[in-house]
């Protein structure tokens, strides 16, 4: 009962919780529109018949999936100041650096699904003599991009909880708010049980609801 009673403090700091609920989702859903605009460019960019520029999009998306995030954030946080000649707001960084973290994940995202699709349909393309960009755009592009959904509603859902990270930027996430809240009660556990409980059902609505698209998506195919 002792410890039950010790989450009294959600009455006076509850505001501090749904307020980083608020920046961790606005960070969450910037960061994988841009992040998707950025993968697909990338995507392309690794398909490229000139050697020099997929070269350029390997060697990005490796440096992103094999090194830390956190490293990544903190690459970001003193390195585009310096590139711009300016201080960037730490909201804009965190979200420049879940950009670039997501835009990696999602780029192989779209060549899997790019790759998953018949050949006869690159086939009929050409044989219409379409451009590779318009044989992207009409054709191939949006059959990948239905067929890769779901893996893009997992990425979105990764983007919820990798968002943590940047809370050592100063950003006001959910992760922020808690250790606030931790410093103001001193309080040990609580405010990070409070935290991880509004993250469990934060990704589990997210993914009752891909769950939910999913069904759909194979209904409509089967019709």
């Amino acid at each position: 009962m002792t410890f039950i009673k010790s989450f009294s403090f959600l009455e006076q700091y509850w505001k501090f919780f749904v307020y980083g609920l608020y920046i961790t989702v606005a960070l969450a859903i910037i960061s994988i529109v841009l992040g998707t605009i950025l993968g697909v460019i990338l995507a392309m960019m690794k398909r490229s018949r000139f050697k020099l520029v997929s070269i350029i999009a390997k060697a990005y998306i490796g440096f992103i999936r094999d090194t830390p995030l956190l490293v990544q954030i903190y690459i970001v946080y003193i390195g585009l100041p310096m590139l711009l000649g300016f201080d960037v707001p730490d909201f804009t960084t965190g979200i420049v650096a879940l950009t670039l973290y997501s835009a990696a994940y999602i780029a192989e995202i779209i060549r899997s699904g790019i790759e998953s699709l018949p050949i006869g349909q690159f086939e009929a393309a050409s044989s219409l003599a379409m451009s590779r960009w318009r044989m992207m755009k009409d054709i191939i592009l949006p059959q990948a991009i239905k067929n890769i959904l779901p893996a893009l509603g997992n990425q979105f859902i990764g983007n919820v909880k990798d968002s943590s990270l940047v809370s050592v930027l100063g950003i006001n996430d959910l992760m922020y708010q808690a250790q606030t809240v931790r410093g103001s009660t001193a309080l040990g556990i609580q405010p990070i049980l409070v935290a991880s409980v509004i993250y469990l059902v934060l990704t589990w609505l997210l993914n009752c609801i891909l769950a939910l698209y999913e069904r759909r998506l194979k209904i409509s195919d089967n019709r």
